[in-house]
């Protein structure tokens, strides 16, 4: 019985490597769908999002400009990878449990569903302390953030060892 039950209990914890690399990953597609959408579709400034995200860190003086600083890139995709990785561990540890890995359909399900949280969260909740992140708010932001929440629900799945 106490096997049995020790058994239980590690079949049921996330696999905390795969979550991470899943949030890592999946960050780094938010990055590029940011990117291109940025230069390619709306015609702002490949910089502008490196700046809002550095400032978290450096404080709103980072805001000053949107042109290209190694200092505030290399800022923000630090920020950006933590970010990633630490959410993508939320949504292992919210996956687990509930056994919302049992199918791609369900994972991809429960991703999307955590990407729509993830950004009211970041752009409704977190503009109290963060309020230039407000001009982001919209169609294609909540877009990306589905797309993270699919990629790291999917990629955790693909990773995770079962």
């Amino acid at each position: 019985m106490d096997l049995h039950l020790h058994s239980y209990q590690r079949q049921h914890q996330p696999d905390w490597p795969a979550a991470a690399v899943a949030g890592l990953a999946a960050g780094a597609v938010l990055m590029v769908l940011e990117l291109f959408w940025l230069t390619l579709v709306s015609g702002g400034s490949p910089w502008a999002v490196s700046h809002m995200i550095s400032a978290i860190v450096l404080g709103p003086s980072a805001l000053q400009s949107s042109d290209f600083s190694l200092t505030v890139v290399a800022v923000a995709l630090a920020a950006h990878y933590v970010l990633g990785v630490l959410f993508g561990l939320v949504l292992a540890a919210i996956i687990v449990p509930f056994r919302l890995d049992s199918t791609v359909g369900m994972v991809l399900l429960a991703g999307a569903v955590f990407g729509v949280v993830l950004y009211l969260l970041n752009f409704y909740g977190m503009t109290r302390f963060f309020p230039w992140f407000a001009e982001l708010r919209g169609a294609p932001t909540v877009m990306t953030h589905l797309i993270f929440g699919m990629t790291a629900a999917f990629l955790y799945w693909k990773f995770n060892r079962h």
